[in-house]
């Protein structure tokens, strides 16, 4: 064994067991292509309100995920640069914010369908049809993001429950943003779905099917980029509902 072994040898053990320790210790499950599915039922998940919820970010640059070089640099010689809200450069010389909308489409047993979103200022009801309830409108990707709050002790009235992002302004830049949608059970691990996919063009994501399979409540990954909005994701999924131009309020 060498000098440098028996100094440091340990050390690096036991900075890979806080890594591993640090990550298992998170408690999130990440559904995946390999691992699209979870059960809820057989995690006994399937009481109280399930919060969905969508937080995003904006970057510069499609190579914003690591440190740039030159950034120390530019931290010291502009200090309060730090403090500015970040723009998502899009195709061409123009710098555009882009708002990013969490959304669910339902369908109940009973066959009523519908849809629940900051569109139109369609924000359901938790304790009531359709059991599903959006918090509001974040606009500007701040920390808590949008959430749409489920009630699961009606499970049995669903049969469908489809949560998409769309991107509300005019330039499809989901390619620029650092999206993530997760899903925090009553009981059990909170389950984590990364928009990450190159998409440059799309307006509109599928992310998560939540079904009833004989009673088993069942969430998938889908994460189905499509160049439309609501309506394409209607014809993709089969949903049959009417859909018109909307419009937000200018803040």
């Amino acid at each position: 064994m060498t000098v440098w072994e028996k100094l440091f040898g340990n050390w690096g053990g036991a900075a890979a067991r806080q890594f591993d320790m640090a990550t298992s210790a998170s408690g999130a499950v990440e559904l995946t292509r390999r691992r699209p599915t979870f059960s809820l039922t057989k995690q006994g998940a399937i009481t109280g309100n399930l919060r969905v919820n969508l937080s995003w970010r904006m970057r510069t640059s499609d190579f914003d995920d690591g440190p740039a070089s030159g950034s120390l640099r530019e931290g010291l010689r502009h200090p309060l640069r730090k403090f500015t809200p970040q723009v998502v450069q899009a195709q061409g010389p123009a710098m555009v914010n882009v708002d990013l909308d969490l959304a669910c489409m339902y369908e109940l047993q009973d066959g009523s369908k519908g849809v629940v979103q900051p569109l139109g200022n369609i924000l359901g009801s938790i304790n009531s049809p359709p059991y599903v309830q959006l918090s509001g409108d974040d606009r500007f990707g701040s920390g808590s993001g949008e959430t749409i709050y489920i009630n699961m002790d009606h499970r049995d009235e669903f049969k469908r429950l489809l949560i998409f992002v769309y991107i509300y302004d005019g330039t499809p830049a989901f390619d620029r943003t650092h999206a993530m949608v997760t899903l925090y059970p009553g009981n059990g691990p909170r389950l984590e779905v990364a928009l990450t996919e190159r998409a440059p063009e799309a307006r509109s994501c599928a992310v998560l099917l939540i079904e009833n399979i004989k009673g088993d409540m069942i969430v998938r990954r889908e994460l189905k980029y499509v160049y439309g909005f609501q309506a394409e994701l209607d014809r993709l999924y089969g949903w049959g509902l009417q859909w018109g131009r909307g419009y937000k309020s200018k803040v």
